[in-house]
C-alpha cells in the first residue's frame, strides 16, 4: 500500500484512525463451553447439517447469490479435544467474615447494574444506547438494540431471569434486513450482536432456540461482507450495495483488530449451526495472517493497518497490542481453547508473537516509588529500519495482563505469569495516580533505560515532559523550565507521567477484566480489594440519576460527565466486577471460553 500524499487523503486517514481508536473496543466477552469439537460433548448441538432456508415469504440474506463463492470449505476441526491445562486456582472455603464482605460487594455491583438497566429500559428500550445525562437515546451500531443484545449474558449471570426473558422476547423482533446506517462496522456488529446472541444461548443451555436463530440470521447477513475476490471481508461495509449484488473488495486501509478479531464468534456459530462456512470465512483470514507473521517490518507481530485487498502487511510501521490491534492478539489463546487444541495454529501464532511483544512493546516505566510494573506501549520502525518505542499507556491495553496470564497456564509458560501481574499492576498504578482514582484512556511516561535497575530520577521525568511538549509545540517561546512547569500544572501531571492526551474514562472493562482473570488464576485476595477500590471510584464519578456515564477528565477530583454509556458498561465492565465477587465456580475458566 502506497500512502496517498495529497493533503485531502492524509487528513481523511487521520480522521479515520481517530474514529477507529475511539470505536474499536476489545473483546465483547461471551461464553462457549470448552471441549466442544467432539459433537457428542455438545449437549445442545443442532442436527449435523445446516437448516435449509425456509420458503416463508420473508427476505433471507442467504438467498442473495455470491459473486465469488467458495468451492471448497475449510472444515471445522473434529475429534476428541486435547486436555487443556488447568487455569483456575483451587480455592479453599472462605470464612464467614470474608463471605459477608464478598456478598455485600456483590449486591452493590448488582444494584449498580439494575440501576443502569432500568435507565436503559425506561429511556432507550430497543435503541443502541441510553444517553445517561440527557435521558435520551442514540443509535450508532445499526439501531438493532446493541445494549440489549450485548447485555443478555450479564442478565443471566446475575440471576435476573425475568428481565432476561423479556429482553430475549424483545430481541426476536429485531430486523436484520435493514438499518439506517449506510456503512456497518463488521467487527462491532459481530462482537455486540453476534457475540451477544451466542453467549446468551450458550449460558442458558440452549433453552431459548430463538437466540441461535437470530445469530444465524445475523451470520447470514455478515457473511455477505466476505464476498470479495480474495474472500477477505469488507470491514467498513456498504451493505446496501452488497444487497443489490454489486461487486465489492476488501479495503486497502484496514485495522488488524477489525479483520483479525472475528474468529471466536464465527467459529462458535459454525459449531452450533453445523454450517462450516462461518469457520471457513475466518480461517482464511487466520491463514493469511499466519503466512505474513514472520515477514512484517517487526517479524512476529502484525502492523496496526494492513492492505486487505492485496493481503499486504508491509506498508505500515506501527505495531501495538493496544487500540486498533488489541483483540487480534487476545483471541489467539481463546480460539485455541474453543477449538479444543485440535489444531496447533493458534498456539503457534501466539508463541511466535509473545516474545516479540515482550522485547519491543512491554516496557517498565519510571515511577516515583520505583514500582515493579510494566505497561504496553507502541513500537515503530523508523526510516533506518530501527525499532523505536513510544512509551504510551492505554486503558485498552490493560487486557494484556489477563491474556498473558491465561496463556501462561494453557500453553505451559509459567515464567510469564509474573509478567501478567506486572502488566496488571501497571494499570493499577495508573488508576491510583489519578485524582479521580480512574485511569485515563491514554498517557505517556518515561521508560526505564535499564528495566533491571530503574531508580526514580526527577530530572529524567522533567526531560520527558519537555520532550513531549516540544513535540506538540515546537515553536513555543517559553523557556524549558517554564514549559515543564506549565505542562505539569495544566495537565495535573503526577510524577512519572509526561502527558495525558486523552483524559477520558468511557466505562471500559479491560482493567477489571485482567483483575478478574488473575484472581481466578492465582487466588490472590488482594485483587479483591483492588477490584472493590476500582468499582467505588468508578461508581462515585460516573453514576447519574438514570444510569452511568463516561467522564471527560480523570485528573480532576470531580470530573464532568459526558452523555455516553456504551453497551460494554453492562455487557462487560459490571459483569467482571460481579464475577470477581461471585463464587469461583460461576463461569469457571476451566469450563468456559470467556
Amino acid at each position: 500500500m502506497l500512502l496517498p500524499r495529497r493533503w485531502f487523503f492524509i487528513c481523511a486517514f487521520i480522521a479515520f484512525v481517530i474514529f477507529a481508536f475511539h470505536h474499536v473496543s476489545d473483546l465483547r466477552n461471551w461464553y462457549a463451553p470448552l471441549n466442544i469439537p467432539s459433537h457428542s460433548s455438545d449437549p445442545y448441538a443442532k442436527p449435523s447439517t445446516p437448516k435449509p432456508v425456509p420458503d416463508d415469504g420473508r427476505f433471507h440474506w442467504s438467498k442473495i447469490p455470491e459473486r465469488y463463492p467458495v468451492t471448497s470449505l475449510i472444515p471445522l476441526p473434529s475429534g476428541q479435544p486435547e486436555d487443556i491445562p488447568k487455569i483456575q486456582h483451587s480455592f479453599s472455603a472462605e470464612n464467614s467474615e470474608a463471605k459477608a464482605v464478598r456478598i455485600e460487594r456483590l449486591e452493590a455491583i448488582k444494584e449498580s447494574f439494575v440501576h443502569s438497566w432500568t435507565g436503559y429500559k425506561q429511556y432507550a428500550w430497543l435503541k443502541d444506547e441510553v444517553s445517561p445525562v440527557s435521558h435520551g437515546s442514540r443509535n450508532i451500531f445499526g439501531g438493532w438494540a446493541a445494549t440489549l443484545v450485548d447485555t443478555l449474558d450479564t442478565l443471566w449471570i446475575m440471576g435476573l431471569e425475568e428481565e432476561f426473558e423479556m429482553a430475549v422476547e424483545a430481541s426476536m423482533a429485531i430486523d436484520f434486513t435493514t438499518t439506517d446506517e449506510a456503512t456497518l462496522n463488521i467487527f462491532e456488529t459481530t462482537i455486540r450482536y453476534l457475540g451477544g446472541f451466542l453467549s446468551a444461548y450458550d449460558l442458558s443451555g440452549g433453552k431459548y432456540s430463538g437466540l441461535l436463530d437470530k445469530a444465524i440470521e445475523l451470520g447470514e447477513f455478515l457473511y455477505l461482507a466476505f464476498d470479495t475476490p480474495n474472500r477477505m471481508p469488507v470491514t467498513r461495509w456498504g451493505w446496501e450495495n452488497a444487497a443489490k449484488g454489486m461487486p465489492q473488495e476488501a479495503g486497502e486501509w484496514v485495522l488488524v483488530a477489525e479483520i483479525g478479531s472475528l474468529c471466536l464468534e464465527f467459529t462458535r456459530l459454525s459449531q452450533l449451526s453445523k454450517d462450516p462456512k462461518y469457520f471457513d470465512a475466518i480461517q482464511r483470514i487466520t491463514d493469511a495472517f499466519e503466512k505474513a507473521q514472520l515477514s512484517t517490518k517487526l517479524p512476529g507481530m502484525w502492523p496496526v493497518v494492513i492492505n486487505a485487498k492485496e493481503l499486504s502487511f508491509s506498508e505500515d510501521n506501527t505495531f501495538s497490542i493496544g487500540a486498533m490491534a488489541d483483540s487480534l492478539y487476545e483471541y489467539l489463546p481463546k480460539q485455541h481453547m474453543l477449538l479444543g487444541g485440535l489444531i496447533p495454529q493458534y498456539r503457534n501464532l501466539y508463541e511466535s508473537t509473545i516474545g516479540v511483544v515482550k522485547k519491543n512493546v512491554f516496557y517498565k516505566p519510571m515511577t516515583k516509588d520505583n514500582n515493579d510494573i510494566l505497561l504496553s506501549g507502541n513500537a515503530r520502525i523508523n526510516a533506518l529500519n530501527n525499532m523505536e518505542l513510544e512509551p504510551q499507556g492505554q486503558h485498552l491495553a490493560c487486557f494484556a495482563g489477563g491474556m498473558v496470564g491465561m496463556a501462561s497456564k494453557i500453553f505451559d509458560r509459567p515464567e510469564e505469569l509474573p509478567i501478567a501481574r506486572q502488566l496488571l499492576d501497571g494499570c493499577l498504578w495508573a488508576y491510583d495516580s489519578m485524582a479521580s482514582g480512574i485511569m485515563p484512556e491514554t498517557f505517556h511516561t518515561v521508560p526505564c533505560p535499564d528495566p533491571d535497575f530503574c531508580v526514580w530520577d526527577e530530572k529524567q521525568w522533567y526531560s520527558g515532559v519537555l520532550s513531549r511538549m516540544k513535540a506538540m509545540d515546537p515553536a513555543t517561546t517559553l523557556t524549558n523550565d517554564e514549559l515543564i512547569a506549565q505542562s505539569i500544572e495544566e495537565q495535573s501531571l503526577q510524577p512519572g507521567f509526561t502527558d495525558i492526551p486523552d483524559r477520558r474514562y468511557i466505562l471500559r472493562p479491560e482493567a477489571i477484566e485482567s483483575i478478574f482473570i488473575l484472581y481466578r488464576i492465582t487466588g490472590d485476595t488482594s485483587l479483591l480489594d483492588a477490584a472493590w477500590k476500582m468499582f467505588q471510584s468508578i461508581q462515585k464519578h460516573t453514576q447519574t440519576d438514570i444510569a452511568n456515564a463516561a467522564i471527560d477528565d480523570v485528573t480532576k477530583p470531580e470530573p464532568t460527565k459526558s452523555d455516553r454509556m456504551e453497551s460494554f458498561w453492562m455487557a462487560e465492565t459490571l459483569k467482571y466486577f460481579y464475577l470477581i465477587f461471585s463464587e469461583p465456580d460461576v463461569i469457571n475458566l476451566d469450563e468456559y471460553v470467556l
